[in-house]
């Protein structure tokens, strides 16, 4: 089992930027990837960035590129998703997400089986 709290959201005007916190406790994080997603409202659950745990190799979102990053703190069991040059349109709740695997990323939301509570993200234009 993984227990995921995320946090970090909040308010900021277009161009700022935010940073997400991912914690994760439980089971050991050999082959564990750990993704964020996003919902805004009236839309699906969207794939944002995913990092694999071990290997430190990242994938990204067409949306994300170039602006958000996702990184770990290893000795925290933290991951982060830095994002900068925040659109309005990247209004929604944030959730960081896990799975175990050994295989390629996954953007499927249904491929996940740990998830944190979310986090609210709301850029003003």
């Amino acid at each position: 089992q993984v227990q995921l709290a995320d946090s970090g959201g909040g308010l900021v005007q277009a161009g700022g930027s935010l940073r997400l916190s991912c914690a994760a406790s439980g089971r050991t994080f050999t082959n564990i990837h750990i993704g964020w997603f996003r919902q805004a409202p009236g839309k699906e659950r969207e794939f944002v960035a995913s990092m694999a745990w071990s290997r430190r190799s990242t994938f990204y979102a067409d949306s994300a590129k170039g602006r958000f990053s996702i990184s770990r703190d290893n000795a925290k069991n933290l991951v982060y998703l830095q994002m900068n040059s925040l659109k309005p349109e990247d209004t929604a709740v944030y959730r960081c997400a896990a799975r175990f695997t050994y295989g390629d990323f996954a953007t499927s939301a249904t491929r996940y089986d740990y998830w944190g509570q979310g986090t609210q993200v709301t850029v003003s234009s």
